[in-house]
Formats: C-alpha cells, sequence, structure tokens
C-alpha cells in the first residue's frame, strides 16, 4: 500500500527565512519602520508570530537581514550592468553610475523601503553599521573604476564622493517624481558630471 501524501509541506527552512525577509521589506515599504513588528511580518508572510521568531531574534535582527537582502539586490543589479558593458573601463564606469536610474534600483517600493531603514539609521547601531559599510564599498567600487579610468590616486575619493551624492540625489528625485525628467536625462547629467571629474585639467 502506498503510503498517502502530507496534508502539507514544510518550506524549507532558507526558503522559509527568504519569505520572512521580503514580507519584511513590503511592511517596511508600506508601513515604515514604525509600523514594521513581528505581528505586522507575520500577518503579511501568512505565518504565526512565534515561526517569525523561530527564525529571527525579534524584529531588529529581521530589519537588518532585510536592509542586507535589499542591498545585495541592488548590488546584483549593477553588477549586471558593468557586466553586459563590456570591458571598456568609461562603459564600465558610465553603466556603474547609471544602473541606479533603472530598473529595479529606480524604483518607488524600494525608495520607501530605503526611507524606512535611513530613518534608522540614527537609533539602531546595527543598521548605522550596515549604512556605513554599504556606502563605503559603493565608493570603493566608484574609486576603483575611477582609477581604471586613469584618475590620479589623490583625486580618487574626492570624486567618488561627489559622484555617489550626484547619483543618490538623481535617484532620489526619479523615484519621488518620475514625471520631472527621465532616466535618459540622469543618464545624461551623471556622464557630464563624469567628463568634468574624469578631465585632465584640475
Amino acid at each position: 500500500m502506498t503510503p498517502s501524501k502530507p496534508a502539507f509541506t514544510r518550506a524549507e527552512p532558507d526558503a522559509r527565512r527568504l519569505s520572512l525577509i521580503e514580507a519584511c521589506a513590503r511592511v517596511l515599504a508600506r508601513e515604515g519602520a514604525a509600523g514594521t513588528s513581528v505581528r505586522a511580518i507575520a500577518l503579511e508572510a501568512g505565518v504565526s508570530p512565534g515561526l517569525v521568531g523561530h527564525y529571527f531574534a525579534g524584529v531588529d535582527a529581521l530589519v537588518a537581514e532585510t536592509y542586507a537582502h535589499v542591498e545585495a539586490q541592488v548590488s546584483a543589479a549593477i553588477d549586471a550592468a558593468l557586466e553586459a558593458s563590456g570591458s571598456d573601463p568609461r562603459a564600465r564606469l558610465e553603466a556603474f553610475v547609471t544602473a541606479s536610474f533603472a530598473p529595479p534600483i529606480a524604483s518607488g517600493e524600494l525608495l520607501t523601503t530605503w526611507i524606512a531603514f535611513w530613518s534608522l539609521v540614527r537609533t539602531r547601531a546595527e543598521i548605522a553599521r550596515q549604512h556605513d559599510e554599504q556606502y563605503a564599498a559603493f565608493r570603493a567600487r566608484l574609486e576603483y573604476l575611477l582609477r581604471a579610468c586613469g584618475l590620479p590616486a589623490d583625486r580618487l575619493r574626492p570624486a567618488a564622493i561627489g559622484i555617489t551624492a550626484l547619483v543618490d540625489g538623481l535617484w532620489l528625485e526619479l523615484c519621488l517624481s518620475p514625471q520631472a525628467f527621465s532616466a535618459d536625462e540622469a543618464g545624461a547629467i551623471a556622464r557630464a558630471a563624469l567628463d568634468v571629474l574624469t578631465s585632465t585639467g584640475r
């Protein structure tokens, strides 16, 4: 006699963790940090609050994991843009900078999720640490690409800081008011800035 199949199949632990992280990101985007609780995340994921506690040591730990997950998705999108740009150093620099102006990075939902994260930077040490590490890594990659384009060592750090600020500002406005200007316009502005910052003159 063939044994009957179980009435339900338990999700693999990694898949369950991911579903909770994705639920947390949706709650953060919709409710903000103040409205993100174990109960709200459990409701969003369709599980019991106890299951959230089984996988994460409280809401702070889950939010920190969600930050890392969202940052990894952003990095993957930038990596894909770099891969598609080929081997020319200038093309790679432009791809790295302009990747933020296209989906999935340029999205209203991602913006609201980041706003929730930013609101926690001043109050949660783990989020502050992740924020600092993320921006340091972004600038380090930018410096590497600028160096490949021939920018002298003494100009790498200020150029990377300036370009990062420019990208953040254009990305923010593009997500907030996509009718104000297009991704192509944002890219053109960024490329013009790169022309100035990477020029041989000082």
